[in-house]
């Protein structure tokens, strides 16, 4: 248990006034709705969920309601379709394309009746593919050679606080590479798959390879998209990221992804490129 004694920064999230709250990053309140914690605090607001750890419940949401352990899901579309609030959220899901080996699933989280995020998961049969595996990318340095990294030196949030980091290659602007693990439980109570733990640090690679500081231009991601070839095999993820900005407002930000078994995968986010809001 986590206890805070800094005053309330974020209305909503469990922990905001002073109360204890779990190494988690949500609890479950009933069969649909969840509350976040302090651990899943926003780096661009204090009062909204950093999209990491959301993007692990609503894996975790697909995983408790739809369980089908001969499928291997192999691509998770998030779209952020606004402000993710902290505090009580609902989440629900659904099956859009029933299929033996192929099938998609979505699921879609809200707050106060307005939707926030909608995820949508191609998943497919599983086979015996093991002669013909096999990729160019080599594996990234193992954990265990990398330099612990404090992130809450450039970000904020109680998210970012809560994340373990490791350098594998020194931030240059618009590149990086690092090992993340998102520590706590996603749900209180609740054992998560190593996918869905594995997704909840995904999303915080638009934040290691930053070719501008947060200070100085805003540059937060309207999308997710993850593309997996194969089970992770633990909750570390490893990112070798690259940024780029175009000219008018866009941006894009690349990721390998690695485990600690090799390359399994790409992650993808769309930026939009905005001057700071003006101080008040």
């Amino acid at each position: 248990m986590t206890e805070t004694a800094r005053p309330a920064e974020a209305p909503g999230h469990l922990g905001a006034d002073g109360e204890d709250f779990p190494d988690a990053y949500f609890m479950r309140l009933d069969g649909t709705r969840f509350r976040s914690t302090l651990h899943s605090q926003g780096a661009w607001n204090d009062a909204e969920q950093h999209m990491a750890a959301a993007s692990g419940l609503l894996a975790h949401a697909v995983d408790v309601d739809h369980p089908r352990e001969d499928m291997l899901p192999a691509r998770f579309s998030y779209d952020i379709l606004g402000f993710i609030p902290g505090g009580e959220v609902e989440v629900r899901t659904r099956v859009l394309r029933p299929g033996r080996t192929i099938e998609l699933l979505e699921a879609t989280m809200s707050h106060g009746g307005r939707s926030c995020i909608r995820l949508t998961v191609w998943r497919l049969l599983r086979g015996e593919t093991s002669e013909a595996a096999g990729t160019l990318r080599p594996a990234m340095p193992p954990v265990s050679d990398a330099v612990p990294t404090h992130m809450g030196d450039r970000w904020g949030g109680g998210y970012i606080g809560s994340i373990e980091a490791r350098t594998v290659r020194e931030h240059r602007p618009g590149s990086a590479a690092m090992w993340l693990r998102a520590p706590h439980a996603v749900v209180d109570g609740e054992e998560a798959s190593v996918t869905a733990r594995f997704l909840a640090a995904v999303d915080a690679a638009n934040g290691i390879a930053v070719r501008v500081g947060p200070d100085e231009l805003a540059f937060p991601n309207v999308d997710l998209s993850v593309h997996l070839v194969r089970d992770p095999v633990s909750p570390w993820v490893g990112l070798d990221t690259h940024v780029t900005f175009g000219p008018t407002g866009v941006g894009l930000t690349e990721s390998a992804l690695h485990d600690e078994a090799g390359y399994l995968g790409q992650a993808a986010q769309a930026l939009t490129v905005r001057p700071l809001p003006a101080a008040r």
